[in-house]
This record gives C-alpha cells, structure tokens and sequence, in this order.
C-alpha cells in the first residue's frame, strides 16, 4: 500500500510531543522515532509497558524519550505520557508502525490553527489483513453510535489522535485498558469539542504481535 502522506513542507507553530504506548515492539520503534523526530516535534515519548526484547533500547537509541509504566493498560500508558510530556499538543499514536507517522502533520493542522479540539486520524484505508473484521466491526458500530447521540460525524475509533493538553486535562480520563479512546471521543463529544476527522491509511503492523 503506497504511503498516505507523501512529502510535507510544515513548520511546528506550537510545541508538540508525540506518545506512543509499546509493549514488544523492537522492530517497529526505531523507524517510527526517527520519522516522528524529523517533524521537528519537541519530543517523542515511548511509554514501555514491560517489554522483554529490545524495544526500550531501539526507542533511545533513535532519539525518544523513555517513561516505563509497570502497570499494564494502553489508558495508563497514554495518561503517563501525557503526564511526562509539557508539549501543548499531545499525539498519540500505537508503536507497531501501522499507524503511517509521516501524515502527523495532516492531524496537526486543524488542531494548531484552532479549527478543531480533537482531531482522529480515520482509518478509511486499511491494508488487508491490519484489523481483523470484528474489530472493525466494532469500531463501526461505535462510531456510528457516538455520532448519533451526540451529532458529531465519527466513524473510527483510531489510535492516531491529536489534541491540545489542556483539552486533554479537561477531559479527566480515568479507563486504564483500550477503552481510552471511546472515553476520549466520547467525553469530548458530550462537552461539544470540535472533532474532526482526516481520512488516512492503515497498515499491518510492522512487527511483533497484536495485543
């Protein structure tokens, strides 16, 4: 599948620090970080849950920052990168490389130039094989849920997201496991955050094993 984002010209107006949760992700990290950092973002922040190979060492060695939480849980992992970053704008997006870095700046936008609070990276174009269909199913079933209830156009529940910290602060998120997300997007639907969503492609996974 050809990349999503192609060549960007995009200078940082605000300081940004990207999260990413791993648990085991040594050959997807190193490239992820090193994308990420060439965006001339403040600082990547790899939040390891207790690999056992050599994600924690790849990450450093490519330029992030390290937060080991012992505690399992992808909502812990998130919150605990967002408490160590001081970034205005926290993005977050999964370490195993299916999520395409380079399109960071397509999710900055609309959040930097104040035209959204919340901004989803939507899976619209999926590798085959990247999800298995209950969990897109799902993730359908979800969305259009959301967007019903609370008149806010969802229609994924994605792991590349952007959002301003103090959006994020407001928020109050307190699920530990991989209902962070819903909680997000709900919670910011029910206080009326401008959310917007901008079409991306979907890999497989780079590497190691679905959790």
């Amino acid at each position: 599948m050809p990349a999503q984002a192609g060549t960007y010209h995009w200078e940082v107006p605000l300081s940004v620090a990207a999260i990413l949760p791993v648990l085991d992700e040594e050959q997807a990290i190193g490239p992820l970080v090193r994308t990420l950092l060439s965006l001339d973002l403040a600082e990547v922040i790899v939040v390891d849950g207790g690999s056992r190979d050599r994600t924690v060492a790849v990450a450093e060695e490519a330029g992030a920052r390290i937060v080991i939480e012992r505690r399992r849980g992808y909502g812990r992992a998130c919150a605990s990168g967002a408490t160590a970053a001081s970034a205005e704008v926290l993005a977050f997006l999964d370490g195993d490389g299916a999520d395409d870095p380079s399109a960071l700046p397509l999710l900055l936008g609309p959040v930097c130039d104040g035209r959204a609070d919340l901004v989803l990276g939507a899976r619209s174009r999926m590798e085959a094989g990247a999800l298995p269909w209950h969990a897109v199913l799902g993730n359908r079933l979800a969305a259009a849920l959301i967007s019903l209830l609370w008149r806010q156009h969802i229609s994924d529940l994605p792991s590349f997201k952007v959002i301003r910290r103090r959006r994020l602060i407001e928020l109050g998120l307190t699920e530990a496991t991989y209902g962070w997300t819903i909680e997000m997007i709900v919670k910011a639907a029910r206080r009326g955050f401008r959310i917007a969503e901008v079409p991306l492609d979907y890999r497989r996974r780079q590497g190691g094993e679905s959790k």
